[in-house]
């Protein structure tokens, strides 16, 4: 990788998921005294946790990979993609990266047994739902044109379409297609 796009991506996770899934997190379980409490009592609830805090992990590392290898940018609003990005989880849904923020959110809460953690992942997700119906999709369609509006057709924003999507494979999958 580019060491200028490495700086770049390395800077764009330090700001925005970090913050998100450990800053936040921490200043809520604090303020909200769940940590004092917490015990090692339910290796159940923590194996859980802990599954989905690493696939989410790893499913945000493949898509921001993914950014820097096919789209020639970042997750940073700063340093957007150059290429329009359906490889990999891209052709299964739109949104992987906040798909796997909330996967990590959903499992520190799990693996913390807090509610307020629960209601903190709920409100990331409505935020970034109206972010992306606002700003995000209207801003790739100016970007991609085109392009975009067909994998918008045929690529869920949210829940992964079981059959990946393929450029050009001809309209939406009535089973697996885009509905929002």
């Amino acid at each position: 990788m580019h060491k200028n796009l490495f700086l770049a991506q390395l800077k764009a996770v330090l700001i925005l998921p970090f913050n998100v899934l450990v800053t936040i997190p921490a200043l809520i379980l604090y303020l909200n005294r769940e940590l004092t409490g917490w015990r090692l009592n339910n290796a159940g609830w923590l194996i859980i946790g802990a599954v989905f805090i690493l696939l989410g992990l790893y499913m945000f590392y493949g898509a921001i990979k993914l950014f820097n290898r096919v789209g020639e940018g970042s997750l940073a609003p700063w340093n957007p993609t150059r290429r329009l990005v359906v490889n990999g989880i891209y052709r299964h849904v739109r949104n992987p990266m906040i798909g796997s923020l909330l996967a990590v959110i959903l499992g520190e809460s799990i693996f913390f047994q807090s509610a307020s953690l629960f209601i903190y992942g709920v409100i990331v997700f409505v935020v970034n739902h109206i972010y992306f119906s606002l700003s995000e999709e209207p801003g790739l369609i100016k970007r991609f044109g085109d392009e975009y509006i067909d994998y918008r057709k045929n690529v869920p924003r949210w829940i992964p379409r079981l059959k990946p999507w393929h450029p050009g494979d001809g309209g939406t999958d009535e089973d697996q297609g885009g509905r929002d």
